[in-house]
């Protein structure tokens, strides 16, 4: 019996997607639930699982295709996959249970190029090796390596079944074309129209982090015990910008055609890296939330962000946004708006440094912060302002607990 595969339903807001990437191949066997091909749209990857036990026969739509809910992606034929015996494994493999799995692409590279399959790190799911992953391993060798053990690569090689990817050498001058991924030029558009629809002026400030170092030092491991996550910084910055925004309910705000919006409630977006790029889930009515609270939401959203798993949902709104550069090192920077929010704020990197306390020079663990703002709605006085509470508010703690 044939099955067709279609698309799911798309969330709303979200009118096509994109086919991200086949993890099986006409012939493979596959079981009920087991994820067939990757759909992405401008914010999140969807899993497309089997319908039922069965073998794929034929894939319709191929990777880089613009697809819409309920679009036809494969067909399958239905039946009880039998259970087939694991393949000798080759020569030069020390012994690998995770042969067993190698799809025969996959298990002819590594035959020809005489390969440990231990050796390459698998991108596929539950860490299988995928052809790509052979690929960008055989590339990553010494050219003088690659050439005398094995064969060159051919262009179909090159080029994965499925993949747009392509590259191309001239001499020692190689170069490879990738498309853009729906996420990048939802980020490219939305950066752009960032600067060509806003005024966006940056303010700087410095803050002591040593109160917060601290107190986080003092009661870091009790925490930890009586909430079951780690105290970190974040949820420092995040309640003390809580505490801000409603002192200044237009750095809150945002322009609707000719109109300015006030918003009554706090949702944070905390900018986060993934495998796909920056994201930027949201913490919704901050205000509410406890220090445990923000630390779990934003130790939840950097796991699912790194395993893709990331919902729409979780992406949508937001009226104030916070970004930490310091993670990567950043000393100063100029965050850009995130539309159609008004401001963000961005942290930085944490070090030591020389300042004046009482008449003496002191080293201190110092950082820079920056308010990136829409100048349209914001004057320079309440963004000024508004980042000294900031500073104040981090400098001395306690009042963030006591909301004073």
């Amino acid at each position: 019996m044939s099955i067709e595969v279609k698309v799911p339903v798309l969330p709303e807001s979200v009118a096509d997607a994109t086919v991200a990437a086949w993890h099986k191949q006409p012939g493979d066997s596959v079981k009920r639930d087991e994820n067939l091909v990757d759909i992405e749209t401008d914010k999140v990857i969807l899993e497309v699982p089997a319908p039922a036990d069965g073998v794929l026969e034929e894939i319709l739509q191929e990777v880089g295709a613009t697809v819409t809910a309920n679009q036809l992606l494969a067909k399958m034929k239905e039946g009880a996959v039998e259970e087939q015996p694991a393949a000798p494994a080759p020569a030069a493999s020390v012994d690998n249970s995770a042969e067993q799995t190698l799809s025969p692409a996959v298990r002819k590279l590594v035959e020809e190029h005489n390969l440990d399959p231990s050796q390459v790190k698998g991108s596929g799911k539950n860490g299988r090796l995928l052809k790509e992953d052979i690929l960008k391993h055989l590339e990553s060798q010494p050219a003088a390596q690659t050439t005398s053990t094995a064969p060159q690569l051919s262009a179909a090689e090159k080029a994965p079944v499925h993949s747009p990817e392509r590259l191309t050498s001239a001499g020692d001058r190689p170069e490879k074309r990738v498309p853009m991924t729906r996420l990048r030029q939802r980020i490219a558009e939305r950066l752009v129209e960032s600067q060509q629809t806003s005024a966006i002026l940056t303010t700087f400030n410095e803050v002591n982090m040593q109160p917060i170092m601290d107190l986080r030092s003092k009661y870091k491991e009790q925490f930890e015990k009586s909430h079951d996550v780690k105290l970190g910084f974040m949820s420092f910055f995040v309640r003390a910008s809580v505490e801000a925004l409603k002192r200044f309910p237009e750095i809150n705000a945002s322009i609707d055609g000719g109109d300015i919006v006030y918003h009554g409630y706090q949702d944070i977006g905390v900018a986060v890296s993934s495998p796909r790029g920056l994201v930027v889930p949201v913490l919704r009515n901050a205000e509410h939330m406890s220090m445990a609270d923000v630390e779990q939401s934003i130790s939840n959203y950097g796991q699912q962000a790194q395993d893709g798993k990331l919902a729409v949902e979780d992406l949508q709104g937001g009226t104030f946004t916070i970004s930490n550069g310091g993670v990567f090192g950043s000393m100063m920077s100029t965050p850009i708006l995130n539309p159609p929010q008004s401001a963000i704020l961005g942290m930085h990197k944490t070090q030591q440094r020389a300042v004046v306390e009482n008449g003496e020079i002191v080293a201190r663990p110092m950082m820079y912060l920056a308010l990136s703002y829409d100048h349209r709605i914001i004057d320079g006085k309440e963004a000024v302002q508004f980042l000294v509470t900031i500073k104040e508010l981090l400098e001395e703690p306690a009042r963030i607990m006591l909301n004073i």
